[in-house]
């Protein structure tokens, strides 16, 4: 079955591409469908919504930059395997293919009583239904001198793919051979759980092969390794003897640019030669902003049945952004599904039908641990209607057995299919 067939046959049985009344197609046609953000969820939520309507659904996508850049795999051109343009995609196929209008801007504030929208730009937009994408906000004020010490260039996250990732692996080329690299990693929830440990590997990957004197320190402010722990554990031991040091409970809570030295809750200070610190993590600034982070004012509190904001009506909230249900990964493939469901039940929302009572998502998370092998974990969620959340469908997930050349033809196969899914 090829994808678009598979694509027609998942919306005809959620009942969404045919059987629409005229009264129905009047309410699609007239609703503005504001769209804020580009990223693996708002781009697929833009696109399925025109599919699940048959192309009557008027949907607009709001997107500072002019090309997707796939978080998933940029650890790589970290590592300097890859280059960050085989990560990148026009959003070009969403006006063509599919008629949607693709407005290059950020969203400045949302009126929610209004229904308006402001861009930066000064342009004010009106919506029925506004579905709101807006990935990650990096609390550098959790980290005292962090915020000055990024203005400073001295530490870079790289936590959303683009130049900062170009410029992080430029500063591991730079770092002297007998160097330290350090990340640190937030308690969770963050995004992408496994990345910080596969940029490790990445950067231990590179090390090895050019600067083999030097080490990568992790400092984790969680008890363990909070994604696939026993796999790192055993590639770090044999992939990358006394290269890397894996520190639990280290949490960072200040740094000094200056001396690049790193302080920390408990422990004694540590110098390292290029800091990639990451801070605590919220939703995306225009969440904040909103006011729908009603959860303890960093995450968005959804209904999970449509992912419609608690805090606010006919506003609809994808992938990071949320306050995840138990075991809920904050990564690109799970934005996706999330998307798709969101976009169902819209268009159902709108067309005066029932939404779908026990919506399923699905996830994988591949993890590269050197330049052609990697692991990966998978996750099915059903809804639970008496608990009004998701749950892991038990004995439904997956995980590998040990890191393989294999795996990671499949790792580039999910890319590929999932960045056509979600732009193709």
């Amino acid at each position: 079955m090829d994808r678009r067939h598979f694509i027609g046959q998942s919306a005809a049985a959620l009942g969404l591409l045919a059987g629409f009344s005229g009264h129905a197609r009047a309410n699609l046609q007239k609703a503005e469908i504001l769209v804020i953000g580009g990223g693996y969820g708002g781009a697929t939520a833009a696109k399925y919504i025109r599919l699940f309507s048959n192309n009557t659904a008027k949907v607009t996508l709001i997107e500072p930059n002019a090309s997707f850049i796939s978080c998933p795999l940029s650890n790589l051109v970290v590592g300097g395997s890859r280059t960050l343009s085989e990560l990148t995609s026009p959003y070009d196929n969403l006006s063509k293919r599919h008629g949607i209008k693709v407005i290059q801007d950020s969203v400045a504030s949302i009126d929610a009583d209004k229904k308006t929208v402001k861009l930066a730009s000064g342009k004010t937009l009106r919506y029925d239904k506004a579905i709101v994408s807006p990935g990650i906000t990096l609390m550098t004020n959790t980290i005292e001198g962090l915020t000055q010490a990024n203005k400073d260039g001295v530490t870079l996250q790289a936590w959303k793919a683009g130049p900062e990732t170009v410029a992080l692996h430029k500063q591991l080329a730079s770092m002297r051979d007998g160097g330290t690299f350090a990340i640190s990693i937030p308690e969770a929830p963050y995004r992408c759980p496994p990345g910080p440990y596969e940029r490790a590997c990445q950067v231990a990957n590179y090390l090895k092969k050019n600067k083999p004197k030097s080490k990568v320190l992790i400092l984790d402010a969680n008890q363990d390794v909070t994604s696939k722990g026993a796999l790192f554990k055993k590639v770090w031991a044999e992939q990358y003897t006394g290269m890397i040091e894996y520190l639990p409970k280290h949490n960072v809570t200040a740094v000094d640019a200056k001396t690049k030295t790193i302080k920390l809750e408990v422990q004694d200070d540590i110098k390292a030669d290029v800091l990639n610190l990451l801070p605590a993590m919220s939703a995306g600034e225009i969440a904040v902003k909103t006011g729908l982070a009603n959860s303890n004012g960093r995450w968005v509190n959804v209904n999970f049945l449509n992912f419609e904001s608690t805090a606010q009506k006919d506003i609809h909230v994808l992938g990071d952004s949320i306050q995840i249900a138990p075991a809920m990964p904050k990564s690109g493939h799970m934005a996706n599904s999330h998307a798709k469901v969101a976009a169902a039940a819209i268009v159902a929302e709108l067309s005066g039908w029932e939404i779908n009572p026990a919506p399923v998502l699905t996830n994988t998370c591949y993890s590269f641990v050197n330049e052609r092998e990697v692991v990966h974990v998978a996750s099915v969620h059903q809804y639970n209607a008496a608990e009004k959340t998701f749950k892991t469908v038990p004995g439904s997930g997956g995980l590998s057995p040990a890191p393989s050349t294999l795996e990671g033809v499949y790792a580039w196969g999910w890319a590929h299919n999932i960045w056509a899914d979600s732009l193709g």
